[in-house]
């Protein structure tokens, strides 16, 4: 394997060890091959002896978008576009803001005569599955079974679940995809608000179930992290909430200073180089598996300065949190609406005595990143 001070690391396909043959960790490098048309979100462009992810298994359905290239993955990304936001459904997301708050509100109550809460199971976990539900025209009463289904596929994302986890998200795959067929049934047949209504005419019953299968996992579980890892990190800086508690309109840069300090997504271990790539004097054969590592690029010291310092205040701060190019992720509005209602309300009423368990367990995932439970006490909560 060669490698750069760049932070590109390659060794040819036929070197293989049960490792990608290509890791790229820099910011400019990683911007530039996720815009590059030579490397390829498709799994089935991988070489056999490489895993899959669960996404591409034989599961009856087609890869959803994301795991598609140009020109299936412009039109399938247009299509699923037109509903939900701009240009053609511009207030789609604005419309949720009213419902999202209430719900927000709905949680916080719950605190009420606590002295601890789990901020995941009690607050950033039920805040995403509720608007992604909301997203796709899902019923209420349904959305508690959506937990075990977005917990299977979210970890079958990671190449290192092994066999078991691909299997499970293999077989949660299914069962969600067969629960969503009748429901898309059911709204061609009714149509009611959301995308699964507006969609059904303009996609197959296949490509629509794909789809809302993606929108599930990466509508749910990377805000799930997000907001949680929102959480852990100003109550690791106190000086810093303090401020925030000041100063609300701090909201935004220091929302995307958390995705870039803490990013929910750590890489992208899907890409594939359809051709020899050139990379920072190293070479990336044709065939080989590309693991692009967001979290690395946005503390590149090349890119940020103090790249390891969380600072809400850092200027031009274009991160890679929610990836880049025409794979940046789908759900990104949806989930700065999440963030937005969700931290600010969460530090305006609840006060914290501080985390109880530091560093919190994690889920067991690579790619995901954020605790599976963040105990914190409770001292009080406000109106």
């Amino acid at each position: 394997m060669t490698s750069t001070p760049n932070g590109v690391w390659a060794s040819p396909p036929r070197a293989w060890t049960g490792t990608p043959s290509g890791y790229v960790s820099t910011y400019y490098e990683v911007r530039s091959l996720a815009n590059d048309p030579r490397l390829s979100n498709d799994t089935r462009n991988r070489p056999p002896r490489y895993a899959r992810t669960a996404e591409a298994e034989d599961t009856g359905l087609p890869p959803s978008f994301i795991f598609t290239d140009p020109p299936v993955h412009d039109r399938l990304r247009d299509t699923i576009n037109r509903p939900f936001g701009p240009p053609h459904s511009p207030r789609f997301l604005d419309g949720l803001r009213g419902d999202l708050a209430k719900v927000v509100t709905e949680l916080l109550d719950a605190f009420e005569g606590k002295d601890q809460v789990d901020i995941v199971e009690d607050f950033s976990y039920p805040l995403p599955v509720t608007a992604i539900c909301k997203v796709l025209g899902v019923p209420r009463e349904d959305e508690p079974r959506f937990h075990g289904w977005a917990d299977a596929l979210a970890s079958s994302l990671d190449p290192q679940s092994g066999d078991e986890g691909q299997e499970k998200g293999q077989r949660a795959r299914q069962e969600l995809g067969s629960y969503l067929s009748d429901l898309i049934e059911a709204k061609r047949r009714h149509p009611g608000p959301g995308m699964l209504s507006a969609l059904a005419p303009d996609m197959t019953p296949a490509d629509l179930e794909a789809t809302a299968v993606l929108l599930l996992v990466a509508g749910h579980e990377t805000t799930v992290n997000a907001i949680t890892n929102t959480t852990l990190t100003l109550l690791r800086h106190p000086d810093v909430l303090e401020r925030f508690q000041k100063e609300p309109e701090l909201a935004v840069p220091l929302i995307e200073e958390v995705l870039r300090y803490e990013p929910p997504v750590q890489f992208v271990p899907w890409t594939t180089a359809l051709a020899d790539i050139d990379v920072a004097g190293t070479t990336i054969f044709e065939g080989s598996p590309v693991w692009l590592m967001l979290a690395a690029a946005n503390r590149d010291p090349r890119r940020f300065e103090d790249p390891d310092r969380f600072d809400p205040d850092r200027k031009d701060n274009e991160h890679l949190g929610f990836y880049t190019g025409i794979h940046y992720c789908f759900g990104a509005p949806l989930a700065r609406i999440e963030l937005h209602l969700a931290v600010p309300e969460l530090f305006r009423r609840v006060k914290f005595s501080g985390l109880l368990e530091d560093p919190p367990p994690y889920r067991a995932n690579a790619v995901l990143r954020g605790p599976r439970h963040l105990p914190v006490g409770v001292e009080g909560l406000t109106t």
